[in-house]
């Protein structure tokens, strides 16, 4: 009987959070997972003591120049990446009034235009072999069905993922499954200490649209694995 080839996840900002609950969840159902983390010594740090095939990656998404040659340098190791969850995310606080352009622009780049960057890559090589999944953390903030309500960076950076994600999905063929989460507002370093989930229910979802199974659903919304509107 042929044994099934383990499959491998991506995890971006993995070293902490939602991103760290997420890779410590696949990593136990038996996927090796590539923590990504922009410090190889902290992503290190939070693999130590967590169950199953993990390995730190170097992930910075502020820069796609040498986000491109550092998915080069993955790629060249682990040839196959079957799921990619783009988690890892920046909050600049400020209404639209007072938002800094640079502080804008900043938040596109690691929110959206960075889950881009890396949708397009691992999803083309997903479709090529006909198997791929991919999860992108999104937000209530970034849903035009929410009034779009949150800091006007981060609001409009998640609107923009969630667009991301909905065109990718209708590019790829079925195989290739594309969806965002809301994780509601979870205890970490962004959500602060006040917020109602823990780390481990945020990335309950995540880790769900990370393993769906063939006839799974692609281009949607989902908080707490229900559909939302856009």
């Amino acid at each position: 009987m042929r044994r099934e080839k383990q499959k491998v996840a991506l995890v971006t900002g993995g070293n902490r959070g939602i991103g760290l609950a997420t890779v410590h969840g696949l990593a136990q159902r038996g996927i090796k997972v590539l923590l990504g983390c922009r410090d190889l010594a902290s992503g290190a740090q939070a693999a130590e003591g967590l169950e199953g095939d993990v390995n730190v990656v170097a992930l910075n998404l502020s820069d796609s120049a040498e986000l491109q040659r550092q998915v080069a340098t993955i790629e060249a190791e682990y040839p196959q990446i079957d799921i990619l969850v783009n988690n890892a995310a920046v909050l600049e606080e400020g209404d639209f009034a007072s938002v800094e352009f640079q502080h804008l622009m900043s938040s596109m780049q690691v929110n959206a235009m960075a889950a881009m960057q890396l949708t397009q890559h691992f999803g083309n090589a997903m479709a090529r072999r006909g198997y791929g999944r991919i999860v992108n953390l999104s937000s209530g903030w970034g849903a035009f069905s929410d009034g779009l309500t949150g800091p006007a960076a981060y609001s409009i950076s998640k609107a923009a993922l969630n667009a991301v994600t909905k065109v990718a999905a209708n590019s790829y063929p079925t195989n290739v499954k594309v969806n965002a989460l809301c994780p509601g507002w979870v205890r970490t370093r962004m959500g602060g200490e006040m917020a109602t989930r823990s780390a481990e229910q945020g990335a309950q979802t995540a880790i769900w649209l990370a393993l769906l199974d063939d006839d799974g659903p692609s281009g949607q919304f989902f908080r707490d694995k229900e559909v939302i509107d856009w």
